[in-house]
């Protein structure tokens, strides 16, 4: 009732396929069905000690009112200091906008530069939100699909063959979610050099998992010739920190665009907490080797993970180098049936592993890529055996 009367722009705008399959998940869950969950894109680990005292010293401090919208200057210094150390990136304070989570600075930067007609490229398989942001804000999603042969990066030929005089945005991650791939320096080096040649498109460089990247190097787009006046760079607190409750992402960006997203913000939601922000500057201020032994986990159990799944006939696996992530191509198990079930798409592979083997994960249809599915490997090494051995002994039954 009264679906009618909601506004145009909410009508065509998906739920969240991750958080659809957790709703799922935990609906099984509570009729006391133990249910694996593989399709959160959260840390297990708890936010480090070091980090929370800081957040409890600032309360103590008193330090519980408004912050400016773009964000506490300590913790935008403290960003800046970051972006130089890590990322040999320059950048002053005024370009900094701090939101409440990186999600928030990416609907920030589309409502910021994106017009309604206006194309922007999303490299595919892509993060879920990307495709209905572009959309909720008028602008035209460009799918530019690289498969699990190209170890789901995109070429320059393609990226080329992409751009129109309508483009005005490219989006893309790396590390990536769902895929784990990580762009090295020289192929970042050569999307840099189609992107230059054309006046006028920005990118948007999705760099949230920048810590969980197992070669242990974290090239940026923004530091090739003549990119840093047209990327704006994404982080945040949640992956690498372990803080995703925290909802504490920022942006590097033009000075014009950053000025642009705090309006926006300042109309939307102001600033983000002012404590969480001290205790994020801190954070921000340490070596991040102080947080290295999450990756070093996330290594182990990729690589634990992998042996599982190249173990299951009919599924096939890339080698992530970074993020928490698997995204095998499972379209072998397509037209194939247990006899009560048949399994003809992603949608139909992700019900079958959660009714049947009682394993979420997500399709992957949401993320651009139906020939495929997203695990997390963000749980502790034994669930993730049973639900690998729960998922090999269901898939067993179909041919």
């Amino acid at each position: 009732m009264g679906k009618h009367l909601l506004s145009i722009k909410i009508s065509s705008m998906t739920e969240s396929a991750t958080i659809k399959m957790a709703q799922d998940a935990r609906a099984l869950k509570s009729q006391g069905i133990d249910v694996i969950s593989l399709s959160l894109g959260e840390p297990d680990f708890d936010t480090p000690d070091f980090i929370k005292d800081a957040a409890k010293k600032a309360l103590d401090a008193g330090e519980t009112k408004y912050t400016p919208v773009p964000g506490h200057l300590s913790l935008r210094e403290a960003i800046c200091k970051k972006l130089k150390r890590d990322n040999k990136l320059v950048y002053t304070p005024d370009q900094i906008v701090v939101s409440n989570g990186a999600k928030q600075c990416i609907a920030n930067t589309c409502l910021s530069l994106v017009n309604p007609g206006d194309e922007v490229i999303i490299f595919t398989p892509y993060w879920v939100s990307y495709y209905d942001i572009v959309q909720f804000v008028g602008g035209t999603p460009v799918t530019v699909y690289a498969g699990i042969d190209q170890d789901f990066k995109v070429t320059p030929d393609q990226l080329r063959d992409a751009i129109t005089p309508k483009t005005k945005l490219i989006i893309f991650s790396s590390p990536s979610n769902p895929t784990g791939s990580v762009y090295t320096e020289q192929e970042l080096s050569e999307l840099a050099a189609v992107i230059s040649k054309t006046e006028g498109v920005f990118v948007l460089s999705d760099e949230i998992y920048e810590l969980i990247n197992f070669s242990n190097k974290n090239p940026s787009i923004a530091t090739m010739e003549g990119m840093q006046d047209r990327t704006i760079t994404i982080n945040g607190m949640s992956k690498g920190y372990a803080m995703t409750g925290w909802r504490l992402g920022y942006m590097a960006a033009p000075a014009f665009i950053a000025k642009a997203c705090s309006t926006i913000q300042g109309q939307f939601t102001s600033g983000a907490a002012s404590f969480n922000q001290l205790a994020a500057a801190h954070a921000l201020d340490q070596d991040t080797q102080v947080v290295r032994y999450m990756a070093d986990k996330f290594l182990a159990r990729k690589n634990m993970v992998k042996a599982l799944l190249d173990d299951i006939p009919g599924i096939r696996t890339n080698d992530p180098q970074g993020a928490f992530y698997f995204f095998p191509d499972i379209s072998e198990f397509f037209g194939k049936s247990n006899g009560t079930r048949t399994i003809n798409s992603s949608e139909d592979f992700a019900d079958v592993l959660l009714t049947e083997a009682h394993v979420a994960v997500v399709a992957g249809s949401a993320f651009g890529d139906p020939s495929c599915f997203r695990i997390s490997y963000a749980t502790s090494d034994d669930v993730l055996r049973e639900a690998m051995r729960r998922i090999k002994t269901t898939l067993a039954t179909f041919s």
